[in-house]
């Protein structure tokens, strides 16, 4: 029944999803629970219930549903849903999810780890984290290992490393990637130099809404040093 329920879901009839994984999650699917949450977080096939969201959310944590865990973590983060803000239950729920093997909790772990947030700070912990979840294609985690391998920050600098941390989130057309392989062919670092590629990069980094490439872009159109 979860499958059909996943379906039903994906094909957008969101009254059909609701029955089927209302019906599961009264049997103690955990999965099933985690989709009821986001549903009633979203207003999907229902009207938005943030209380109702929380709940499910918790009782699938409790049965340790990766992205339940993930899911709550949020929550406590932002301090969402009625939930209080508590970084460091945003950090312990992150770590579960992580372990589960949740990408973007492996994230969220290391950026936590990287500034401190509800935890420790440590560099090497963090950069730990970023690649795996690096290692399951998870564009931020690319690009912030990269920053780490350019500064030397819980790793050894090295600039081939960073290079191809920057390629794999600009190949992915993350905008951050973009403007940070650009800024790594304008200075040379980890590569030939090549002022055109750079730009190049820049440019597609502020189509992407990236702040700073759209300031470098516009600065150089007003000096006359570009048209476009």
């Amino acid at each position: 029944m979860i499958k059909k329920a996943h379906e039903a879901y994906n094909n957008k009839d969101f009254k059909t999803a609701l029955t089927l994984y209302t019906e599961l999650a009264n049997n103690g699917d955990a999965d099933a629970m985690t989709s009821l949450g986001y549903m009633y977080q979203n207003a999907q096939g229902c009207q938005k219930d943030e209380a109702k969201a929380l709940e499910f959310y918790e009782r699938a944590a409790e049965l340790k549903q990766p992205y339940a865990l993930f899911n709550l973590a949020i929550l406590y983060m932002n301090g969402l849903n009625g939930v209080t803000h508590d970084q460091f239950k945003a950090h312990e729920l992150f770590m579960e999810a992580a372990t589960r093997e949740v990408p973007p909790a492996m994230y969220e772990v290391a950026l936590m780890l990287e500034r401190g947030l509800g935890c420790l700070q440590n560099y090497s912990e963090a950069a730990f984290w970023y690649e795996e979840g690096a290692k399951r294609g998870h564009l931020e985690s690319f690009n912030n290992l990269g920053v780490l391998y350019k500064e030397g920050h819980g790793v050894a600098m090295d600039e081939a490393r960073c290079f191809i941390c920057f390629s794999k989130a600009a190949e992915g057309g993350l905008a951050e990637g973009l403007y940070n392989l650009g800024q790594l062919y304008d200075q040379g670092f980890g590569c030939k130099q090549d002022h055109d590629k750079a730009l190049d990069l820049c440019r597609k980094a502020a189509y992407k809404g990236h702040v700073k490439a759209k300031e470098i872009i516009k600065g150089l159109q007003e000096e006359g040093k570009i048209v476009f």
